[in-house]
């Protein structure tokens, strides 16, 4: 089967811009409905944004002045504040300035590969646990797989970050998130349209929640601190190890707390989509999950230590790199201009929005051969490299994620192990679509049927 047959079902975007209500209707519900036609032809475009300019950037020169040559121009918007800082604290993720400067460079030690290297083995017995407990429940019939993968992201993230599992707080810290996202976690117009410290509707209850989660991390991490030490070796340590990078002082506990929040929400959220895309592709192109199966099969991953980038899963790890390009999980980047700067010879005003895509780049006519198929060998070893700044799963520049290898490493040894265990495929013709609200997630689960493999 040839690349330009592989693709996979997808919405036909609006030819032109929607109107008004209609897109901000589209930011709630679904923002991949936003983007018009043009979107994926043209370098730039740009729209009216109640009375502000917006602008989406698809030139990769111009990504570049934004998120690296004057990204200290572009801060993030208030509507994002409003919506993550409830559920993210102060973290990482939304911090800015010299706040997050002073993180970035005190979190760096704990994600060196050679701490992820030692994060690892905590991965490996999650993944290994969740496929064996697959079994059993595949024999019973069809597999929600993302239920599941959300389940084994959680257990990942509980193992690498507490060194426990998830089987007792799992259910409620999946309920925290998901009841979150589907109500009170949705971009309101109100939260787009109000200045800074004026109230809107949905900020009661982002804050009750707020309470009540920040409540309920601070048990888990002290429920933790029974954990004997020599058991442990998991990123807490490595947070609480980490100094100011001036003062020397530790994190606060509210501090690392902030901390635990962002990564276990960006960490989790953001490994289960991939790996559930990923089988999603697999499963609709069997001739590249038996190569990705015979692949795992023949690989040693006794120590799974760098599997991701040392040559055993080259295969496995391209297909998690194109689904990357086709799903990725944080679908757009959004930024609100400080300053008048000039971007790809067009001006950008003070207050304009400036947007980049990762799901309309990646998909880019004139960035990619046949944008809409699913063809890991574009990732391949030795085929040639997309262009800088054109491909961005991860961000770019000083803010890109932190985590990055850590994910890339958990996906392909998920992947790996899941098709060395088992075949799977979809259960009825029904086509699974992206939604994209914080993250991009399928607008249903499936079912797959998986069969083990002999």
């Amino acid at each position: 089967m040839s690349a330009t047959r592989r693709v996979p079902p997808h919405r036909t975007p609006p030819e032109r811009d929607l109107p008004i209500l209609a897109y901000l209707r589209s930011i709630r519900d679904n923002g991949l409905l936003g983007f018009p036609q043009a979107a994926y032809e043209e370098p730039v475009t740009r729209r009216g944004l109640l009375g502000r300019t917006s602008i989406l950037l698809n030139e990769p020169e111009a990504i570049r002045r934004v998120l690296v040559e004057n990204q200290a121009n572009y801060a993030r918007t208030i509507g994002t504040l409003r919506i993550l800082r409830p559920i993210l604290g102060d973290g990482l993720l939304i911090s800015e300035g010299a706040a997050w400067r002073h993180q970035r460079r005190a979190l760096a030690p704990a994600f060196t590969p050679r701490a992820i290297d030692g994060l690892m083995p905590h991965i490996d017995r999650a993944v290994r646990d969740g496929i064996d407990a697959l079994g059993p429940q595949a024999a019973r019939g069809p597999v929600d797989l993302f239920a599941t993968f959300h389940a084994l992201a959680l257990d990942i993230a509980g193992r690498s970050m507490f060194s426990v599992g998830m089987d007792r707080h799992g259910p409620e810290l999946r309920a925290f998130i998901t009841g979150y996202g589907a109500r009170i976690g949705r971009p309101h117009i109100f939260d787009v349209l109000m200045p800074p410290g004026w109230p809107v509707p949905l900020d009661g209850q982002r804050a009750r929640f707020r309470r009540r989660w920040m409540t309920f991390l601070d048990t888990v991490i002290a429920a933790r601190a029974g954990t004997p030490s020599g058991e442990r070796g998991d990123l807490l340590d490595l947070l609480a190890a980490s100094r100011h990078p001036e003062t020397g002082a530790p994190f606060t506990p509210e501090e690392l707390r902030d901390q635990v929040a962002t990564m276990i929400l960006a960490g989790h959220e953001t490994t289960a989509g991939t790996l559930f895309w990923a089988s999603y592709m697999l499963a609709l192109f069997p001739d590249i999950q038996e190569r990705v199966a015979a692949e795992a099969r023949g690989a040693d991953l006794a120590d799974p230590t760098g599997c991701q980038g040392d040559g055993r899963l080259p295969l496995t790890r391209a297909v998690i790199d194109e689904t990357l390009r086709l799903y990725p999980a944080a679908f757009v980047v959004v930024r609100r201009a400080l300053a008048a700067d000039t971007v790809a010879g067009q001006p950008v005003n003070k207050g304009d929005i400036v947007m980049v895509s990762p799901w309309v780049l990646h998909r880019h006519r004139q960035l990619w051969d046949d944008p809409d198929a699913f063809d890991p060998d574009r990732f391949l070893p030795g085929a040639p490299p997309p262009a800088r700044f054109a491909y961005l799963p991860f961000g770019a520049g000083p803010r890109v994620c932190i985590g990055a290898q850590f994910a890339l490493g958990e996906a392909v040894l998920a992947l790996a192990r899941l098709c060395a265990a088992f075949r799977f495929d979809l259960v009825g013709a029904e086509p699974i679509l992206p939604v994209a609200v914080v993250t991009t997630q399928p607008d249903r689960p499936g079912p797959f049927r998986l069969t083990a493999r002999a």
